[in-house]
């Protein structure tokens, strides 16, 4: 087969929030861009993650918030359909996970797309198929992460779900059992919960959401457990089996739980094997792309996105785009700064949090006070009633007097975490915040309730 050679300045590979952004916003600006995309422009968030699980956690609280309302508000008689649900993802992701759509808004911005895997063969330089493909400026990697499977002893011969496959489905099981309580089992496994699917959660660490304050955690736990949600953590699955029609798992402890349907939610791993990296002298063994303050990962290469390991977050990766982008056009830009990132995981209650934990904190050699108050007893949870349980916990440097983490688990958690993200990001001196005036009654008024725990 004839060869190709095409040239360009810019070349990116990988096509998700990120990549396609860096990849329009530099063609807008009158770069030759070449988009390299294997799968759907736009990536996981539109497709499997961010929006379409956002749709099912929406309509799963819907049936909540009917399920509260007697002895508040009268009667009601609450009847789960998941038919609709699908059908509204199935819109969302464009004609079945169709990106026609997100390609010609690339193309219609100067950029030229290649569907494909790109792998680089040496510097600037990238294949794809029989076609070369050379960058004057270089290459940006965005490849984007993939569910991470655990080698667990017979779960490769069973036909287990992961978040995709969670997203896309039509019909939900009867039972099923989640492995891993990080946000994405979590959130999935609440929602089919919700529309009548016997749930069992197993976390391997301590407590459910694992990355969050175990404050946060229990709050997340309790409400679990009065939906009939099982949660087991601290032990490991050793073992899965096929079981008839349905899914067996057997646990460190030597308990065995059964169900119709197994979803593999322990985490995500950056796509880089194969990526050719090692044309560039990375090491083959390497588990992201390391870059500096502005995403440069070595003469002529940068990354963005999850491929960096900053953040598996859409809005870390857009962060990161936008100083990517000014690198590159040679546009003034400040360098990348994590130490407010904020994060939230839409269960219900909901959490966000920003910042370090207290336990990452103590680590670091912070001097550290903390605060806890409990949002059913703020005068706003204490009107919401039913579904009103949270907390809000602050994380204090008390040397420089200044939050450096913050956590809001409880109603709009995410919402709530917006003022604390800023009080972390500007340094805001803790009396400063206290001397705020807080609306009453507001679930953020809790944070003057906790402020004024400090000493």
């Amino acid at each position: 087969m004839s060869q190709h050679n095409e040239h360009s300045d810019v070349i990116v590979i990988g096509m998700g929030p990120a990549g396609e952004h860096v990849a329009g916003t530099l063609a807008e600006r009158g770069l030759d861009v070449i988009g390299i995309e294997a799968e759907l422009v736009g990536g996981e968030c539109p497709y499997w993650g961010c929006i379409p699980s956002k749709m099912m956690i929406r309509a799963a609280n819907l049936l909540q918030e009917a399920r509260r309302i007697p002895g508040y508000a009268g009667n009601a008689t609450v009847e789960p359909d998941w038919a609709p649900v699908a059908e509204r993802i199935r819109d969302s992701a464009t004609d079945d996970w169709n990106d026609q759509v997100a390609v010609d808004r690339f193309v219609g911005k100067g950029g030229r797309f290649v569907r494909g895997r790109g792998t680089i063969v040496g510097p600037k330089t990238v294949t794809v198929g029989n076609t070369t493909y050379t960058a004057s400026k270089g290459i940006v990697v965005a490849t984007g992460t993939s569910p991470a499977v655990p080698p667990i002893p017979g779960l490769d011969t069973v036909d287990y779900w992961t978040n995709r496959d969670a997203v896309s489905a039509k019909e939900l099981p009867a039972s099923l059992i989640v492995l891993g309580a990080g946000a994405i089992g979590a959130e999935i496994g609440q929602v089919a919960s919700r529309f009548g699917t016997k749930v069992t959660v197993v976390e391997a660490l301590d407590h459910v959401l694992p990355h969050e304050e175990p404050e946060a955690a229990a709050v997340v736990a309790e409400a679990w457990a009065a939906e009939g949600i099982d949660v087991y953590t601290g032990v490991l699955a050793t073992e899965v089996r096929r079981d008839g029609d349905h899914t067996t798992v057997l646990l460190a402890d030597g308990t065995e739980l059964r169900a119709e349907r197994l979803l593999v939610a322990t985490g995500r791993s950056v796509n880089v094997a194969g990526l050719g990296l090692d044309t560039l002298g990375f090491a083959n063994d390497i588990r992201h792309v390391e870059v500096d303050e502005y995403l440069s990962a070595g003469e002529g290469l940068w990354a963005v996105g999850d491929v960096t390991a900053s953040g598996m977050f859409t809005h870390v990766g857009m962060y990161q785009a936008n100083i990517l982008i000014a690198s590159i056009l040679g546009d003034e830009t400040k360098p990348a700064d994590y130490s407010a990132l904020p994060r939230a995981t839409f269960t219900d209650p909901e959490v966000g949090s920003v910042g370090l934990t207290e336990a990452q904190a103590r680590a670091a050699g912070i001097s550290v006070q903390v605060a806890v108050q409990n949002v059913a007893h703020t005068a706003r949870g204490w009107l919401h009633g039913p579904g009103n349980e949270g907390v809000i916990k602050l994380v204090v440097d008390t040397d420089r007097n200044v939050l450096v983490g913050a956590t809001t688990a409880g109603p709009h958690g995410g919402e709530m975490i917006a003022m604390l993200t800023l009080a972390v990001h500007t340094q805001t001196p803790i009396d400063d915040l206290r001397s705020m005036i807080y609306a009453y009654p507001t679930f953020w008024r809790g944070i003057e309730d906790a402020l004024n725990q400090l000493s």
